[in-house]
Formats: structure tokens, C-alpha cells, sequence
């Protein structure tokens, strides 16, 4: 069994962004947690795997990343899950939360993958930039850096990315592309 998750990633120069400021948390604040995994949009959160039902996973994946329109994202300012958690924002957008709905509705009938936690609360879109290795007192003495700090990026999703881990860290499987209307 291997454990995977599907995510949204921003484009590269988004992600030296994002990494620059994981680097920032590591260094100053000890949080390292967050750069196990390239910055990403989590869509589909972690779950186990037969490593032989791997084509499964990755067709049904390639089939449903076929089927989708590609959808604008905005990230804008910082935000916190307190006391552990700090990423950048993602605006919540209609075609965002249809996306992730439909993802886990295709997971969840078509492969046997569902997540309870998910099921509980509402979606909620964001980029880690200090994962929960951050201590209550760092967090204290960082969010206030952040939390007025601007930021502003806009990019195109036209891509799943499935996501593998290697026993320490997230690496990327697999892209799939949206439906792009030209062949």
C-alpha cells in the first residue's frame, strides 16, 4: 500500500514563492513540516493505495481530470488554521468548490476512496506555508508577520496532480490535464 493524495499545484514561479517563504518558517520558526510537499491546493486529502492497483487509480483519475474545465485561481493574503497551521489564502470560487465536490464524488463511487474528515466540515482551499510542526508559541510570534502581510497571485488550474509518498516526503506521480477544448 502507498499513500497518495490529489492536489492543485500552482505554476513554478507560485511555487518558488510559496517554497521561499516554507524556507522562511523553517529557519526562523523551526516549522519544516511544510516543505515535505511542493506547495499545493489539496483537493483529494491522503489515502491508502494498492500499489497494483495503480493503473486503476491513475485511468480513473486521467478520466476525471478529462472531463473538467480548467478553473481560475486567486491566492490573496495569509491566513491560519490557529495555533499550527499558516498558508496563503485561497479565494473560494464556485468552479473550486464544484471541482473538489465532483472529485471526491468521483473517488468516492468510482474507486471506493472517501474521506470522514472531509464529510464533516466544509471545504476549505489553502497553500501551507507552516505546517502543524509550528509551535503555539512560534505561531504566536509569526502570525502577526503575516497576517496583514499582502499577497496577490492569479493562475489557471488546467491540471490534477496526483501526489506520492516516499516514506519522508510528497512527490509528484502524475499530472493529469483538464479538458483543454483543443486536441
Amino acid at each position: 500500500m502507498s499513500r497518495f493524495f490529489v492536489a492543485l499545484l500552482p505554476p513554478q514561479d507560485i511555487q518558488d514563492y510559496a517554497n521561499e517563504i516554507k524556507q522562511y518558517f523553517a529557519n526562523r520558526y523551526a516549522s519544516s513540516g511544510a516543505l515535505k510537499s511542493p506547495p499545493h491546493i489539496t483537493l483529494q486529502p491522503p489515502f491508502e493505495w494498492s500499489d497494483a492497483n495503480l493503473p486503476l487509480l491513475e485511468a480513473s483519475l486521467k478520466e476525471f481530470a478529462s472531463g473538467q474545465q480548467p478553473v481560475a485561481i486567486t491566492l490573496k493574503g495569509f491566513n491560519a488554521f490557529a495555533p499550527r497551521v499558516i498558508y496563503i489564502n485561497v479565494v473560494i470560487s464556485q468552479e473550486l468548490l464544484t471541482l473538489q465536490a465532483d472529485l471526491m464524488a468521483h473517488t468516492e463511487s468510482k474507486l471506493g476512496i472517501f474521506d470522514n474528515v472531509s464529510k464533516t466540515r466544509p471545504f476549505a482551499p489553502h497553500l501551507t506555508v507552516a505546517f502543524r510542526d509550528l509551535t503555539k508559541q512560534n505561531f504566536k510570534a509569526a502570525w502577526p508577520e503575516f497576517e496583514n502581510r499582502q499577497l496577490h497571485f492569479e493562475f489557471t488550474a488546467d491540471k490534477l496532480t496526483l501526489l506520492l509518498h516516499d516514506g519522508k516526503r510528497w512527490n509528484i506521480k502524475q499530472d493529469l490535464a483538464f479538458f483543454s477544448g483543443s486536441n
